[in-house]
């Protein structure tokens, strides 16, 4: 049995420790907000923050989370919705199909806890999740935006 701190609550997971933690997440917590993409961390669409990194939950396996780790979900960013990232993509209406966009804010929330300023060059190299859609101009819009800057 691991137990996990995810949002601020600690769970009781039984299940091998090679599991992927997407699928704890997903399967064993019932927190869906956190989608399945590729499944080789590459497209970030199962982005959550640990220890306040940004880390793709599907190349993470169980065992390797330790009890002290916090992890953060989408659902956890803000139950409110009222993160600055959340609130710049509702505005711009970032997503299209949305698929993506979970992973995607996870990674903004990310950058700006790191660079609260950050610039085009900072944007581009910190977001590297995959959007099937091409929003990245709105992405990045949507970022400065979160930042405060004037768009």
């Amino acid at each position: 049995m691991a137990k996990l701190n995810i949002n601020g609550q600690t769970f009781d997971v039984q299940t091998e420790a090679d599991t992927p933690l997407l699928w704890v997440i997903r399967e064993q917590i019932g927190l869906t907000g956190t989608k399945f993409g590729c499944g080789i961390a590459q497209c970030g669409a199962c982005s959550v923050h640990i220890n306040g990194e940004v880390m793709r939950s599907c190349s993470i396996r169980l065992g390797d989370v330790k009890e002290s780790d916090k992890i953060v979900t989408i659902e956890g960013l803000s139950p409110t919705a009222t993160h600055p990232v959340q609130l710049a993509w509702a505005a711009l209406d970032v997503p299209q199909c949305g698929y993506c966009q979970s992973g995607q804010i996870m990674a903004a929330a990310a950058l700006l806890a790191k660079k609260p300023k950050p610039t085009d060059q900072d944007i581009d190299a910190a977001m590297t999740n995959i959007c099937r859609c091409g929003t990245y101009q709105r992405i990045r819009t949507a970022v400065h935006m979160a930042a405060g800057d004037k768009i």
